[in-house]
């Protein structure tokens, strides 16, 4: 779902290795979301949740469990 929604916003996620965190950059007006590959799936979830939860999202079809995951990391939910 994550993926469809980085397409939709044209978005690219990266997933790399290394000894970082991950987040939302951009480069020569491309955006960009780094993964870390070595971090566990609930934490990756988490970066895209919070990062995604950065952008006005109003006007984007989320399916319902996205949009409430998303809204969720903002509360400090997940």
């Amino acid at each position: 779902l994550f993926e469809q929604l980085a397409e939709k916003m044209e978005i690219n996620i990266v997933h790399g290795k290394g000894d970082f965190i991950g987040g939302m950059c951009s480069i020569n007006d491309e955006s960009f979301l780094v993964l870390n590959k070595r971090k566990p799936i609930d934490q990756r979830l988490n970066i895209l949740a919070i990062e995604f939860a950065k952008i006005n999202l109003k006007n984007v079809y989320l399916s319902p469990i996205l949009r409430e995951f998303i809204s969720n990391s903002q509360q400090g939910l997940f």
